[in-house]
């Protein structure tokens, strides 16, 4: 049996409050985020990493100082590889944060990997998120010496596995509901600015795919669902309707609101400050009757199985950047598409 090494690529986080400056200047300084040339990007970088280093600080100094995401993502790596078994070990790329993509393809060299798949823990593609994890990653690999054939997934919005851990996670807090009390349910996604849509990048409309495959899950429809979009920052104009906007709306009609996280696997500031501090204070002012926050699918048993399924897919359909079926998943105007690309 081959020796294949499973890659999971996520953001990353600060892992303490002196990391949180040079973190956000890692993530500026990311050309997916600002498209400009050096030097300006890295200067720019450096400028909003120092102008937002105190909020930022402030926001992990409520959640105990560092970023839970590394102990969530290690716990989704553990269940990983004890549904795939032996053959297959798992290390985790953060982007912006370690572990890094360079501490990962030279611990998947050392371990002697015959074979890599690239598993982005964003259901939903971005160039600002999977696609820059996997240019990061080629360069990682190249200078770590690691040649083994390579298999990358694009996305996965609608994989079974998923919707059905998001649709499991919503049931437990609709069955909770109080009767009569009526309930809006904000599918709540990370925001981004429409100038990147615009330039043919299919976020938003896999988000809505992921909305669309978790009503049918559901099977209820007549749930008062709402696709909307968080953690809008800057002068830019973003995707709409933005949560913090819903929340008031439902405020001022009186209804209740369960809000899921929908492009989020983990938990991190902005589902654990954000959604669970800020946004329930928002409700608490805004006059909504009850406000339910939904764990993300985290290591969901169906998500994790999700996952497996996926890797065995990827290992079926050659080096290229694919869905799961092998087929891409976005309409040709969504010119971003990493789909087909080749994997290295």
């Amino acid at each position: 049996m081959s020796r294949v090494a499973v890659v999971l690529f996520n953001l990353g986080g600060p892992d303490s409050l002196a990391a949180v400056e040079p973190f956000l200047f890692n993530l500026f300084a990311d050309p997916a985020i600002i498209a400009l040339p050096n030097p300006l990007r890295y200067l720019l970088a450096k400028l909003i990493a120092h102008r937002r280093a105190p909020v930022a600080r402030q926001i992990f100094a409520r959640i105990g100082d560092t970023s839970p995401l590394l102990a969530n993502t290690e716990a989704q790596a553990r269940a990983l590889e004890a549904i795939l078994g032996g053959g297959f070990k798992t290390f985790i790329a953060m982007r912006y944060w370690g572990p890094s993509c360079a501490a990962a393809a030279q611990a998947a060299q050392r371990w002697g990997a015959e074979e890599v798949v690239l598993v982005p823990l964003y259901p939903q593609f971005s160039s600002t998120t999977t696609a820059s994890s996997l240019r990061l990653w080629r360069r990682a690999a190249a200078a770590a010496g690691l040649a083994a054939p390579v298999h990358a997934l694009c996305c996965a919005p609608i994989e079974p596995g998923f919707i059905a851990a998001l649709a499991g996670r919503l049931k437990v807090a609709l069955d909770a509901w109080p009767a009569g009390l009526p309930v809006r349910i904000l599918l709540s996604a990370h925001g981004l600015p429409k100038r990147i849509v615009a330039r043919g990048d299919p976020y938003q409309w896999q988000v809505e795919r992921t909305a669309a495959a978790l009503r049918q899950e559901l099977g209820r429809p007549e749930l008062d669902c709402v696709v909307c979009y968080q953690s809008r920052v800057g002068p830019l104009e973003w995707l709409q309707p933005a949560t913090d906007a819903e929340i008031c709306r439902a405020g001022a009609a009186k209804i209740g609101v369960i809000v899921l996280p929908v492009a989020f696997v983990s938990e991190h500031s902005e589902t654990l400050v954000e959604l669970d501090l800020d946004y329930c204070e928002l409700a608490e002012r805004a006059g909504v009757p009850r406000y339910v926050r939904v764990p993300t699918v985290s290591d969901h048993p169906d998500y994790i199985a999700g996952l497996a399924a996926l890797i065995g897919a990827a290992l079926r359909h050659g080096e290229s950047v694919l869905p799961a079926d092998g087929r891409r998943l976005c309409p040709d105007k969504f010119s971003l598409c990493a789909c087909g690309e080749p994997a290295r």
